[in-house]
């Protein structure tokens, strides 16, 4: 019973990380498009709270539902799978915590121009570019630490 209230919790957690990255990247995308400091500066304000809500909760709880996983089946933290896994989950790291960063400026950058009455800066749209570009190989390595849960290849 343990094992299975762990997988389902581990498992959500990967849906919410997975699910909330794709919708982010979507709604700060579409709002880009835009180039509206008004609609920026709404949408990159859900996105922030977004990240720190589900984000952020669910990147703490992986590692620990993880780690009771590998532990209750008896897996070492050495097993390829899981060691690539974990990896690669250091590597979304580096890459997310400067997003979040990002995010919070974008959402400043965008709310001063609003409130300003001015066009968004070119600050504004050098960020978009290191964020749009950050979210490609951390949303790739996400891909993979999920292909490697479901697969668990041995090599």
């Amino acid at each position: 019973m343990i094992y299975e209230l762990l997988l389902f919790l581990h498992v959500l957690g990967a849906t919410v990380l997975l699910g909330t990255g794709a919708g982010i990247a979507f709604f700060m995308v579409m709002s880009h498009q835009s180039k509206d400091a008004r609609l920026i500066a709404h949408v990159s304000g859900i996105v922030v709270i977004a990240d720190t809500v589900f984000t952020a909760t669910a990147a703490i709880a992986q590692p620990v539902t993880g780690y009771l996983l590998v532990r209750e089946v008896g897996w070492p933290l050495t097993e390829g799978w899981v060691a690539a896994s974990l990896g690669l989950y250091v590597f979304v790291g580096c890459f997310w915590l400067p997003v979040v960063w990002m995010q919070l400026r974008m959402r400043n950058l965008a709310r001063a121009a609003r409130d300003n009455s001015e066009p968004l800066p070119a600050a504004y749209f050098r960020l978009y570019r290191w964020w749009f570009a950050f979210g490609f190989p951390a949303f790739a390595a996400v891909l993979a630490i999920v292909w490697l849960m479901l697969t668990k290849p041995v090599y």
